[in-house]
């Protein structure tokens, strides 16, 4: 799962950043509505954690936004004023949950937590291609039942692949869902990460081919191998 932290004060976004990357989330941060809203444009954001106090454009205008904009994901918001009327400010404005600061961190990964669970209840909690089983919830992986000891960069892109089905993804695509913005592998490293996922798909049971080459374009999952969809 990719979290987007916008956040102006460095210090307290690479603490929440750190925090998160501990639980094995993708993190990105933005220092302003500008920044963030190339991150939300560029795509695969399941989360956003907002400070209110942004500069130029504050946080309740940027919430507001990207509600307008119709993106679809949950929203906690971080405010120093805990009073009701800026809750409700933030919650009218599109916000979907609050923390007041200071905060401690344990309470902010719960509510993370709790969000991306409710956000989960619209889709299936497990993501699934012919015996392959992928759980949100619970990071687990099983084909035919087995269950599959991933990395989580391979986690990360099983994932990706399976969201995406038969569409065919790029080195880079890939990088750019599986990878955080700060992280700067070269595409190599995908290949690399590939190959160990499929040798351990194969030592499972799994066909050959689950993951496709196309030549010259990219990686999907096969779409000749029936989907349990």
């Amino acid at each position: 799962m990719k979290i987007l932290i916008v956040e102006d004060d460095r210090t307290i976004a690479g603490l929440i950043a750190e925090a998160l990357r501990q639980q094995q989330y993708t993190v990105e941060v933005a220092h302003d509505a500008q920044g963030a809203l190339n991150y939300l444009e560029a795509g695969a954001i399941d989360l956003l954690i907002l400070d209110l106090g942004l500069p130029k454009v504050d946080g309740i205008t940027l919430c507001r936004t990207i509600r307008q904009n119709n993106y679809n994901l949950p929203i906690l918001i971080l405010t120093a004023r805990d009073t009701s009327l800026d809750k409700v400010i933030g919650l009218d404005a599109g916000a979907d949950d609050y923390v007041v600061k200071p905060f401690d961190l344990a309470e902010l990964l719960a509510r993370v937590r709790a969000l991306l669970r409710r956000r989960q209840t619209t889709y299936s909690p497990c993501l699934n291609w012919e015996k392959l089983t992928l759980c949100l919830d619970t990071a687990e992986v099983r084909y035919n039942g087995q269950v599959l000891h991933l990395t989580p960069k391979e986690y990360a892109i099983l994932a990706v692949l399976l969201r995406n089905g038969s569409r065919v993804l790029t080195r880079t695509q890939i990088l750019d869902q599986a990878w955080s913005f700060d992280e700067t592998p070269g595409e190599e490293t995908v290949k690399v990460h590939l190959r160990s996922l499929r040798h351990k798909l194969k030592a499972a049971g799994a066909p050959p081919h689950l993951i496709e080459t196309v030549h010259g374009f990219g990686y999907r999952l096969n779409p000749n191998v029936k989907s349990a969809i």
